[in-house]
């Protein structure tokens, strides 16, 4: 019998130093003169074969979540409030990711790169394309 993964939610909370920070891994290894400072959602989008990003009660971001899962693919939500979703897309534009000026929530990342909102993922679903895409990120494997 398998057990089911747990559905991972996190809720956005800006830091200090305006959402920065630099990893203990990343310190360790690399040179002091080569050190790089990223994002918290770089990190998580770099960490994720996909990652939603919506605001929290988003029903959007539920139906994104609801046809990932349709697929198998249990991705992780990141639930943004109001007041930090300004911030929050602005560090996802700097972060070099492909997220665009015309980004909206929900924004849809797969293998580390902006995919796009609800309506590119149901486009890339009915046209049979976001299967294979998928399997291409790693997060299918049949």
């Amino acid at each position: 019998m398998q057990e089911a993964i747990a559905y991972k939610t996190w809720l956005f909370r800006p830091t200090s130093d305006a959402g920065s920070l630099t990893t203990p891994e990343v310190e360790e290894r690399a040179p002091k003169t080569c050190r790089r400072t990223s994002s918290r959602s770089e990190k998580m989008v770099s960490e994720n074969a996909v990652i939603v990003f919506g605001r929290r009660g988003c029903c959007m971001c539920c139906v994104a979540k609801t046809l990932l899962l349709g697929h198998g693919v249990n991705s992780p939500v990141v639930e943004i409030d109001e007041k930090e979703e300004t911030m929050v897309m602005e560090e996802l534009r700097m972060a070099g990711i492909g997220a665009t000026a015309e980004m909206k929530f929900p924004a849809v990342f797969i293998g580390g790169r902006y995919f796009g909102g609800l309506e590119r993922v149901m486009g890339a679903h009915i046209s049979g394309e976001l299967v294979p895409i998928l399997k291409k990120a790693g997060a299918l494997w049949l």
